[in-house]
């Protein structure tokens, strides 16, 4: 089903967010970055993953990490651990489902680790975009760009995920298909959705403010 698109102005006056736990993706294999744990390299003197909690857990009750190695080291952060339970490194999606199952409370709001200027208002907007459109699922949009993995979802939206997943499902995009979704607009923030996928991309950002 096609998605709301909500702007910014649409969403003021909505009520207060509940009780949301926060998922910070940090589980894949680093492919990218020649197979490094991409949450633990440094960018400005901290890792990456340090960078994105930073910014991200202000905005929620409780925070969950996925990752499939370096276990210790994530556990350092302070905050429980969640691997997935698909096997074989499947993608974010896995991750989501982990955090999910793992969630104590009905809303899971969910960041990648390798971003680490994400929007101090990122989950707060996603809930007022979700409870708008009555969604099951609300997404960041920039311009004409989707970005899946900014997203926040209604535990009533994990069963529909594991199925999608046990059929062998791997993209964002076929799962949300099913979905109602949420589409909402941060185009004046585009420069916080900055992916630092590679490790060129990594000593730009890590000598340019």
């Amino acid at each position: 089903m096609p998605p709301a698109v909500l702007s910014l102005h649409a969403l003021k006056n909505h009520q207060q967010k509940p009780l949301i736990t926060g998922l910070v993706l940090a589980g894949g294999l680093g492919r990218r970055v020649g197979g490094r744990d991409k949450g633990l390299i440094e960018l400005r003197g901290q890792t990456m993953i340090a960078h994105a909690l930073q910014r991200f857990c202000p905005q929620v009750d409780e925070v969950l990490i996925s990752a499939n190695r370096s276990l210790d080291a994530y556990a350092q952060f302070g905050h429980r651990i969640v691997c997935d339970v698909i096997a074989g490194y499947a993608g974010p999606l896995a991750g989501l489902d982990a955090g999910l199952l793992g969630a104590r409370h009905e809303l899971l709001a969910c960041v990648p680790c390798d971003t680490p200027f994400l929007p101090l208002d990122l989950v707060s907007r996603l809930y007022q975009g979700l409870a708008a459109a009555q969604a099951e699922v609300a997404i960041a949009k920039t311009g004409a760009q989707a970005h899946p993995v900014f997203c926040l979802a209604r535990r009533s939206a994990h069963p529909a995920l594991r199925a999608y997943l046990a059929a062998g499902g791997r993209k964002a995009d076929g799962w949300y298909a099913a979905l109602s979704v949420a589409q909402v607009d941060f185009g004046e923030q585009a420069a916080a959705f900055t992916n630092l996928n590679t490790l060129d991309e990594l000593q730009h950002w890590d000598t340019h403010e």
